[in-house]
């Protein structure tokens, strides 16, 4: 098994195909996710088109969302068959849009029936199944509630677990808002490592620093970082991660990417979005509608005036 002992969190919207090969050329070693797959577009959609990835990004995971343990099974195979290096259940997003669809965070309310989940992905293929939750839901904090979650999923062969360390609240917040305003309980998932010595705990949220990192890697296996290395990834204070001198080195091989890509058809405009940060520019300082892919993942200080 891979060790995830720094990732960047599934994202959606930002760590796409495109946002992974460029964060790949900045860090050698982190663990990167696809953006989370909801079972229905694999099934009823067109597979390649969510899962193609380059050989570059490993170790990558792809993060599904789904309720159906037939569903999720069929789906874990075809991410096997794409060659990922692990599959991913979303139990953690709080969107409203993803709880009318009966998945995400609100599924931790229902641990007998994300077992049977796990359980059907494990059967269904060779590689690592975990999964990606909160410690719980609403305004109670209980820590027993995530400790038999936890112990559940064990039960039924979950080994990794990346846990945001704040409650989920369904209804009142937004996503962006579940990400700052529930309040975050390290010690809690400090104790869910002490309790499950044999399980994977990985620490997800809030985390912003060198030395935040290194505090929680002495309690827990891993850290998985969310928005700051899409943000300012030059900068990410991530051990492993390979700073660029200069923003010329951060940008020359995803130049490249985007100069192959283009003429396969890829809409490389539109793929991660529009409210980024500046988008690549090409040589001379004008910005070229193919470098444009990156631009939620190229640091701010990439402008025509700092590139070559």
């Amino acid at each position: 098994m891979i060790a995830h002992r720094v990732c960047v969190a599934p994202m959606m919207d930002r760590t796409d195909r495109h946002c992974r090969f460029f964060l790949r050329q900045i860090s050698r070693g982190a663990f990167l996710y696809t953006e989370m797959i909801a079972t229905a577009a694999l099934l009823h959609g067109h597979p390649e088109r969510h899962l193609a990835f380059s050989p570059e990004e490993h170790p990558v995971g792809a993060q599904l969302g789904g309720a159906d343990p037939d569903e999720l099974a069929r789906c874990a195979r075809l991410v096997e068959a794409h060659g990922y290096d692990e599959v991913n259940l979303n139990l953690g997003r709080p969107s409203p849009r993803v709880a009318r669809g009966a998945f995400g965070a609100c599924l931790m309310a229902e641990p007998a029936l994300v077992a049977r989940c796990v359980r059907a992905m494990r059967e269904a293929v060779a590689i690592p199944v975990t999964v990606k939750h909160r410690l719980g839901l609403g305004a109670v904090e209980d820590y027993g509630f995530v400790r038999d979650f936890v112990g559940t999923l064990a039960e039924a062969g979950c080994r990794t677990f990346f846990v945001h360390a704040r409650n989920a609240i369904l209804d009142g917040l937004s996503p962006k808002e579940n990400r700052e305003i529930p309040r975050l309980r390290y010690d809690e998932v400090y104790r869910l490592k002490r309790e499950f010595p044999h399980l994977e705990i990985v620490l997800n949220g809030g985390v912003a620093s060198r030395a935040a990192i290194r505090a929680h890697l002495e309690r827990v296996d891993g850290v998985m970082l969310g928005r700051r290395p899409t943000a300012t990834p030059g900068c990410s204070p991530t051990p492993g991660v390979r700073a660029p001198t200069s923003c010329a080195r951060c940008t020359r091989t995803p130049r490249a990417w985007c100069g192959a890509e283009h003429p396969s058809g890829t809409s490389l405009g539109t793929c991660s979005g529009s409210t980024a940060a500046t988008p690549v520019p090409a040589a001379g300082g004008k910005c070229s509608p193919t470098r444009s892919a990156f631009r939620k993942t190229i640091p701010t200080c990439c402008s025509p005036r700092s590139t070559p």
